[in-house]
């Protein structure tokens, strides 16, 4: 019998390894089913029909994801508040929320490339004498809390040294507070601002001119140690842009040209 001496680094290293892993990615494939956590309160990206059924930009998106995996669609209502909380708690295995790509919520979720960008506008009364940003100042504001929109406009509360900032758990929570004369105004995206007032559920409301705030570039999310499903993740957004999906679905739900999801030097 002939035995063979393998270098001791070499088998060391193959102990520590042990045998190898499934990652979330092949749990998705398996399993038959993503589930996709999706605010819908957050028209046109997430809402619900008039058959109570989940619609909008990120529901088709998760519904595309899914069907490039070969699985079902599970979609997952979760308040903006909880959009990372129901990934660590492993109540969806993705999110698919209009999440603005920040380096704190990094430490906990990676994400992929961005999949949307946003602009955002002042949505307040027609009756609350706001023209345009600068009228903020002095004015009760608020927005929903954590949100990329709702910590710049925190900080200007705080800078200016008058006025006030109210936090909300949801974009309804918002609406509902400004309609009903709560607060003064409101910074939110400019196609959700456009959704609200053309859906007519609270009257009133007006665009007051474009917040001075960077473009919010939102990314999909999934845990940060999940490298396998976040590079098929990136992918995805490559071929959605690549085949033109993307721009199909921004004119459905957006009813615009899609716009580039470039950052000069950056993603180009």
């Amino acid at each position: 019998m002939t035995f063979y001496r393998f270098p001791a680094g070499l088998l060391a290293a193959a102990l520590v390894a042990g045998p190898v892993q499934a990652d979330k990615l092949d749990d998705i494939i398996s399993s038959g089913t993503l589930r996709c956590a999706v605010v819908l309160d957050f028209p046109p990206m997430g809402s619900r029909d008039a058959n109570n059924e989940p619609v909008g930009f990120d529901v088709d998106y998760c519904n595309d994801l899914a069907a490039a995996l070969g699985v079902e669609a599970e979609i997952v209502e979760t308040p903006f508040p909880d959009r990372i909380p129901a990934l660590v708690s492993g109540r969806a295995d993705i999110g698919v929320a209009s999440t603005s790509d920040t380096l704190e919520r990094a430490k906990t979720v990676g994400f992929s490339i961005p999949y949307f960008a946003f602009t955002n506008v002042v949505l307040t009364r027609e009756d609350a004498g706001i023209s345009d940003f600068d009228a903020l100042e002095g004015r009760t504001v608020g927005s929903v809390a954590g949100t990329y929109e709702a910590i710049a406009l925190e900080a200007d509360v705080e800078e200016w040294g008058e006025g006030s900032f109210r936090p909300y758990q949801s974009q309804a929570d918002v609406f509902l507070a400004l309609s009903q004369g709560q607060i003064d105004a409101t910074i939110v995206t400019s196609t959700v601002a456009s959704s609200i007032i053309e859906s007519g559920k609270f009257e009133g409301l007006t665009i007051a001119g474009e917040a001075p705030y960077d473009v919010d570039y939102v990314g999909l999310i999934t845990l940060r140690n999940e490298y396998g499903l976040l590079n098929y993740l990136d992918l995805f957004v490559n071929q959605q842009v690549r085949t033109g999906r993307y721009a199909e679905l921004y004119e459905k739900w957006v009813n615009d040209t899609a716009p580039d999801l470039v950052i000069e030097k950056v993603y180009r």
